[in-house]
């Protein structure tokens, strides 16, 4: 069985809904504090899938994810790109998007493996909502068809139930018209907010992103907060056949699943001497 890591530190508040999200898509988790990773970052090795969670990591001192971040740029950086090479999938929704963004994984270059050595200066943000507020709600979206990220490829729900919880503060997606670009021809736009339902001023309507290869998945909503119909918020009035199938969180992380299982198995084919 694929083994995922969960990465946990002062702040994180949705750790064990993450690892309910690889439990029910047929994972084991373990949730490290990110000062074991800091003393012993090799265990980062030891796994298939990994998840950023969300929270207020460290209070969102000086701003959303930027102490956890700059914590993990110099040592853990280069073994994220280790695990990257190796094909493990990764997952950071809202805080953990923040702290993807700041550690340099996402966008990421515009080739998967010419990641460098040390993180780089970041080169989008999410910065305050424009309502200047906290929002808590749930938001319609949509999935661009050629995106590459294989936590939303094949996404199969009805359009009236392509919706998805958010809840945060800084949750604006901000970049340069040249940025925007680069992510739009690249296909890394991986999830947008319907025109309508755009909550927080996000330049293009950009939900989530990925990184070129499609493992690194960093978004604003949550998705581990809807791994059950009953999470719904109208699920009372939904009709059976509706909700025959999973989630469209439950989706994602089954997605993630069986890329890991699908990319361990390959591994041991070559351990073995098969091709």
């Amino acid at each position: 069985m694929v083994k995922a890591l969960i990465i946990t530190a002062p702040g994180i508040n949705c750790d064990l809904e993450l690892a309910e999200g690889f439990l029910l898509a047929g994972a084991e988790t373990s949730t490290m504090h990110i000062r074991e990773l800091l003393e012993n970052p090799n265990a980062i090795d030891e796994f298939d899938l990994i998840g950023l969670p969300g929270g207020f990591s460290y209070g969102d001192a000086i701003a959303a994810g930027r102490v956890m971040a700059n914590l993990m740029r110099k040592t853990l950086y280069p073994k994220f790109v280790e695990a990257l090479q190796r094909g493990v999938p990764m997952i950071a929704p809202c805080n953990g998007f923040q702290i993807a963004v700041q550690l340099g994984l996402l966008p990421g270059p515009n080739d998967s493996h010419a990641f460098s050595e040390q993180a780089p200066v970041p080169t989008i943000a999410l910065a305050q909502n424009n309502t200047a507020r906290f929002i808590d709600k749930w938001v319609n979206f949509e999935v661009p068809k050629n995106s590459r990220c294989i936590w939303t490829k094949d996404l199969s729900v009805s359009q009236a139930l392509s919706c998805i919880p958010i809840a945060h503060g800084e949750g604006r997606f901000v970049a340069s018209d040249e940025v925007v670009q680069r992510l739009e021809e690249n296909d890394q736009i991986a999830c947008r907010y319907t025109s309508d339902d755009n909550p927080n001023g996000s330049v293009g309507d950009v939900m989530g992103i990925c990184d070129a290869s499609g493992l690194v998945f960093g978004l604003m909503p949550h998705p581990e907060r809807y791994l059950r119909w009953t999470q719904h918020p109208t699920w009372t009035r939904l009709d059976k056949d509706e909700m025959s199938g999973d989630t469209i969180g439950l989706q994602m992380f089954k997605n993630a699943v069986a890329y890991a299982k699908q990319n361990a198995s390959k591994k041991a084919a070559c351990a073995n001497g098969a091709v």
